[in-house]
């Protein structure tokens, strides 16, 4: 085995940890996956001999590479229409399956990546690497090129901004999934009461369309206002809809594995509907790797 081809093993040894660090600061598997590949080319160019610690070499790497592409990416967001919301890791499920079957690619929840959304970069570096991945202040201080406690003050806000986020989603996903049957039932059916009775009363929806549609809208909150917003513009496709996992958490995928029209997550709290996230960005949609 040659120099190179050993520390293209001890590379792949750390790939899925790199790739989980990058998906939170990124909200998307691709994304995550160009910013790995860009960490190994970097990997690749340097001198290997000089590298103490592998693991944080390449953590320091892939953070400044994310910390790079949301900064491009924020500017770029300055003129997009409506949401931009992360993309998912998507598991169908069959009609009345067992849940706890599915396997799930990244646990994150759909809901935790929307709020890391709302962090500026540095915000969102310093609370993933904290408060994730466990990583100390004065070690991210260094990545970011800021004393510790300027790091500690910006993992701070980024903590309060996700605590002040709606509850926790119901644990239980056979608790859940009664309540997605009833929601597809219900859009199904145009009953706009049984939607109701769904929904969290300060419920909000938010929809993705890629900047441009229907769908680039701000978000719809209120039981009423998001069940109407629901019949009038999700009729077509209600009978498309299927129970899914959306990264971890009950929702439903519109359309097949093969050729998924929109993906939606649902965040139930006690029995209730408190937020939904549509994704129906057809560039999303088509990098999509729906499982079962």
């Amino acid at each position: 085995m040659t120099e190179r081809d050993r520390l293209a093993a001890q590379f792949e040894d750390v790939r899925p940890y790199l790739h989980a660090v990058a998906y939170r600061m990124l909200g998307s598997p691709s994304e995550a996956e160009d910013a790995v590949q860009e960490c190994w080319l970097r990997l690749d160019r340097a001198d290997a001999t000089a590298i103490e610690d592998l693991r944080r070499w390449l953590t320091v790497v892939v953070s400044r590479i994310c910390l790079d592409m949301l900064r491009s990416r924020r500017s770029q967001l300055l003129e997009y229409a409506g949401t931009w919301l992360p993309e998912p890791f998507v598991t169908a499920l069959p009609e009345g399956g067992p849940e706890h079957d599915a396997t799930v690619a990244d646990s994150v929840g759909l809901a935790l990546l929307v709020v890391l959304e709302t962090l500026s970069p540095a915000e969102r570096l310093a609370f993933v690497l904290h408060d994730v991945f466990a990583l100390p202040f004065e070690e991210i201080a260094g990545i970011m090129e800021r004393t510790p406690a300027a790091v500690r003050q910006l993992a701070s806000r980024g903590r309060r901004r996700v605590q002040s986020a709606p509850r926790e989603p119901d644990g239980d996903l056979a608790a859940q999934r009664p309540v997605v049957d009833a929601f597809l039932k219900a859009a199904r059916a145009g009953d706009f009461a049984g939607l109701v009775s769904l929904l969290d009363p300060r419920v909000v929806m938010r929809t993705d369309g890629g900047g441009v549609g229907p769908l680039a809208r701000p978000p719809v909150e209120g039981a009423d206002q998001v069940a109407a917003f629901v019949l009038a513009n999700g009729a077509p496709f209600a009978p498309m809809g299927r129970p899914a996992l959306i990264n971890g958490g009950m929702g439903v995928l519109v359309g097949t594995p093969d050729q998924p029209l929109a993906v939606v997550g649902l965040t139930i709290v006690g029995g209730r509907i408190v937020e939904i996230d549509l994704i129906g960005d057809p560039a999303k949609l088509a990098r999509l790797n729906v499982r079962g």
